[in-house]
């Protein structure tokens, strides 16, 4: 863990839980793309770098789930370097607490205020091409968080942040974290029909060839859609969906799991009503799903 791999000449990754991506600029200047988890994150990256002799010129991150975003604060105070986040992520990457309340529909109550869901603060600028080493690009993946998006290099190296999962992943837990089911199978869609010539997802194995595993991540949210329609046969609330989910893909249930399971499965009553599949019922005060 936290070892340096190279991906294709100047394009590198560091194996991690959330993989951190390393391109040369020149022989003395880096950049990675996300800084891991937390502060022994970022200070397993900054050593190294110490040890190869670059300096860190910038982090940039794909979005701001706190896993990609908890070692900027760190290398951010250690090394000087700039920081960058895209659209909305930069104001959440600004100001952290914004993850765990918009996870929970109001202000967090303790035991989501932690590292997991909430990284340190770190000064982040919006992301522009402009800001990119040469030969750079910025490629919109939207659907897992608001405005994620990956990279590919001059290399051909294509880090795609967590735009899918790994068949392990989906195989353990049937569900993971959605923010836009529609934009999430858009993005699954196009990276398809992309070519490069190594991709690197955040939590799945570096390949050559990624549509397979794009084609089984699209397979698994249809097959999760289709299991909130059955338990929507008769109107039920989303909470009562959410228990379901849980029961049936035998999850255990924790303040953390709650909310990231329960904003992913009212992703999902939100895609599904706006495609004519669900329509809501107000019943006793209560706002129930029905299937139509």
């Amino acid at each position: 863990m936290y070892e340096l791999r190279e991906a294709k000449g100047n394009s590198y990754y560091i194996e991690s839980p959330a993989k951190i991506g390393l391109v040369r600029i020149n022989e003395s200047e880096v950049c990675l793309i996300d800084s891991g988890s937390d502060k022994d994150a970022g200070r397993k990256a900054r050593q190294i770098l110490e040890a190869n002799g670059w300096k860190l010129n910038a982090v940039f991150n794909t979005h701001s789930n706190a896993d990609h975003i908890g070692g900027n604060s760190y290398l951010q105070k250690q090394t000087g370097c700039c920081v960058y986040a895209p659209g909305i992520e930069c104001s959440f990457t600004r100001h952290p607490v914004l993850e765990p309340s918009f996870l929970y529909g109001g202000y967090p109550f303790s035991d989501l205020r932690h590292k997991f869901l909430m990284a340190q603060e770190s000064d982040a600028e919006y992301l522009e091409d402009d800001v990119l080493p040469e030969g750079m690009s910025i490629i919109p993946l939207p659907g897992h968080f608001f405005d994620m998006v990956g990279f590919r290099t001059s290399d051909d190296v294509v880090y795609l942040a967590d735009c899918l999962s790994s068949r392990e992943t989906l195989d353990k837990y049937g569900i993971t974290f959605i923010y836009d089911v529609g934009a999430y199978l858009k993005t699954l869609e196009m990276i398809k029909t992309i070519n490069a010539s190594v991709f690197v997802p955040a939590h799945a194995a570096v390949t050559d060839d990624i549509s397979e595993l794009a084609e089984y991540n699209i397979a698994k949210v249809n097959e999760t859609a289709e299991r909130i329609l059955a338990i929507c046969r008769e109107a039920v609330s989303s909470d009562n969906v959410i228990q379901r989910i849980f029961q049936i893909y035998g999850l255990r249930m924790s303040a953390e799991q709650y909310v990231l399971i329960g904003s992913t499965v009212r992703s999902y009553l939100s895609w599904l009503k706006d495609n004519g599949r669900l329509e809501i019922v107000i019943e006793d005060s209560m706002l129930l799903w029905r299937t139509v």
